[in-house]
């Protein structure tokens, strides 16, 4: 891989596809690589090729692997069709290489670590909003990878 490794913090919700968004119109550049990174938190139950990766994450996904249902089923993920569109016209106009890596864990600690294993330049992330109190009662993962991970992070609003 050459050029830079932009990573962006994926769940396929409404406020990480604004990051994926953000990222690829703001951030990245003809020759970086962009970086989806997942974090499945409900592993626990599922058996196979996924506890291999429990420690170091997946192998690095090409996007042509991860628009096939088959390969995306072995890794426990449905990405939605918006996020495969993005993924697609990211690759197609901008001439930026798309790559998926899968942690199993801790949303807040995997992304942190995603930055040294992938190695990432730097890492956007969406913000879900959560008002101040629900943000004390149920923590912030933007906040904690803010302040914890080893690169520059933005962390994008939804309605931007």
């Amino acid at each position: 891989m050459g050029g830079r490794n932009v990573g962006v913090a994926v769940d396929f919700s409404s406020c990480s596809k604004a990051a994926l968004r953000w990222a690829s119109t703001n951030l990245t550049r003809r020759g970086d690589q962009l970086v989806l990174i997942h974090v499945n938190n409900s592993y626990q139950n599922e058996q196979g090729a996924m506890h291999l990766w429990e420690q170091s994450g997946s192998p690095l996904i090409p996007l042509v692997e991860f628009s096939d249902p088959h390969v995306t089923k072995k890794y426990g993920l449905s990405p939605d069709k918006e996020t495969l569109e993005i993924l697609a016209q990211v690759a197609h106009q901008s001439g930026v290489e798309v790559f998926v890596k899968i942690f199993y864990g801790d949303p807040t600690k995997k992304l942190c670590e995603a930055v040294d294993l992938v190695p990432l330049g730097c890492l956007v992330i969406g913000s879900r909003g959560l008002s101040t109190l629900k943000r004390a009662l149920m923590g912030s993962v933007s906040t904690y990878v803010v302040n914890h991970a080893a690169c520059p992070v933005t962390v994008v609003k939804e309605n931007m």
